[in-house]
C-alpha cells in the first residue's frame, strides 16, 4: 500500500464517526421451539445479524454465513464484539437444512456455529476450498459440498446455485486460496440471492440472465470505504445492483452488528433506504430477528434512527 493509501486509512480509522449504536438495538428473539416446527411453504426470512440469515424457501430451511459467537476474530477474548444479542443461541439451532457460505473471513465463516450445525446433521454447500475448513473442525464430510462458480446442488425440491462475487478469501492472510460465492436459491415456487461480501461489478446482470431473477434479494450494504468499493459495495451500489438481479425485494445484510467500518453505525441502512426510495425499489427494514415474509405486507421502522 502506497504512503498516500496509508496516510488515507489513517485519517478514515481516526474520524469521529458514531459507529457503534448509542441505545440498545431491538430484538425479536426466537422461541426456544421455533426451529421445532416444520418449514411451511413458502418464503420468508430472519435477519439475525451481519451476514446471517434465517430463510425458509418451500419447504428448506437455510442459514446464510451463520455467525452466533461474541466476536469475529481467531479469540474470543479479543477482536469486534457482537453489538446487539443474537436473536437464536448456538442450543436452539436445530433442524437447518442447509448452510451456505459465501467466504471463509471470520465474520462470515464462525467455528463454534458451524460445529454446532454440524452436530445435528446441517450440509454445508461453500465455495471451493472452503470445506477444508469446516472438516477440520468435526463437520463429517457427507455433510460438506464444495462448489464452483454457476455449479448447483439439490436440497429437496429446492435447488442452490453457486454464483459469483467480487471479493478475496483467506483465514490468516489474504491468499486467495477459497473461492468466494453469492448464492441464488430456488424452489418450484419461490427464489431468493444472497450477494456475500463483493464489490460492485457485472455479474449481478450475469446472475439475472442465466438464473433469472429472485423473488427476495439480500445484499450487503455496509462496511465500505472510499477505497474498498472494488471488494465492499456502498449502500447506493447495492441498490443498483437489486436493480440489476430484478429482484422484487431488497433485504439490506452485513451491517449494524460488528464495527467493521469507518462509517456510522445507522449509515448503511439510512443511505439504503433512501437510494432505494430515489430508484423505486421496494426494501425492507426489521429489526434483528423479525420476520419477512413474501407476499405479506411488512411495516418498515426507522428502529436504526434514535428517536
Amino acid at each position: 500500500m502506497s504512503d498516500l493509501s496509508w496516510s488515507g486509512e489513517l485519517k478514515s480509522w481516526l474520524g469521529d464517526e458514531v459507529r457503534e449504536p448509542t441505545f440498545e438495538v431491538p430484538v425479536e428473539r426466537l422461541a426456544r421451539n421455533a426451529l421445532a416446527r416444520p418449514v411451511a411453504p413458502g418464503l420468508r426470512a430472519r435477519w439475525l445479524g451481519h451476514a446471517s440469515v434465517l430463510v425458509e424457501v418451500d419447504g428448506v430451511r437455510i442459514l446464510t454465513d451463520p455467525v452466533l459467537s461474541q466476536r469475529v476474530s481467531p479469540f474470543q477474548f479479543v477482536g469486534p464484539a457482537r453489538l446487539h444479542a443474537a436473536p437464536i443461541g448456538l442450543e436452539d439451532l436445530k433442524n437447518i437444512d442447509a448452510v451456505v457460505i459465501s467466504h471463509d473471513h471470520f465474520d462470515h465463516l464462525d467455528m463454534a456455529t458451524v460445529q454446532a450445525l454440524g452436530r445435528g446433521g446441517t450440509h454445508f454447500y461453500v465455495g471451493l476450498g472452503i470445506g477444508a475448513h469446516i472438516e477440520s473442525w468435526g463437520v463429517p464430510a457427507a455433510q460438506v459440498h464444495d462448489m464452483d462458480w454457476w455449479e448447483s446442488a439439490q436440497v429437496g425440491n429446492v435447488t442452490f446455485h453457486c454464483a459469483p462475487a467480487r471479493h478475496y478469501s483467506g483465514r490468516k492472510s489474504m491468499d486467495n486460496s477459497t473461492l468466494w460465492s453469492s448464492w441464488m436459491i430456488k424452489g418450484p415456487n419461490h427464489s431468493v440471492y444472497f450477494s456475500g461480501d463483493t464489490g460492485y461489478a457485472g455479474h449481478f446482470k450475469q446472475v439475472r440472465e442465466r438464473l433469472g431473477a429472485p423473488e427476495l434479494a439480500m445484499i450487503k450494504v455496509g462496511a465500505y470505504g472510499d477505497t474498498w468499493e472494488t471488494i465492499h459495495m456502498t449502500p447506493e451500489s447495492a441498490v443498483q445492483a437489486h436493480r440489476d438481479l430484478g429482484a422484487g425485494t431488497l433485504l439490506p445484510v452485513h451491517w449494524g452488528t460488528f464495527n467493521l467500518a469507518y462509517h456510522a453505525w445507522a449509515e448503511p441502512m439510512v443511505r439504503s433506504v433512501a437510494a432505494a426510495k430515489a430508484q423505486g425499489v421496494q426494501i425492507v427494514t426489521p429489526r434483528p430477528g423479525e420476520n419477512v415474509e413474501v407476499g405479506v405486507p411488512f411495516v418498515n421502522r426507522a428502529w436504526y434512527v434514535k428517536g
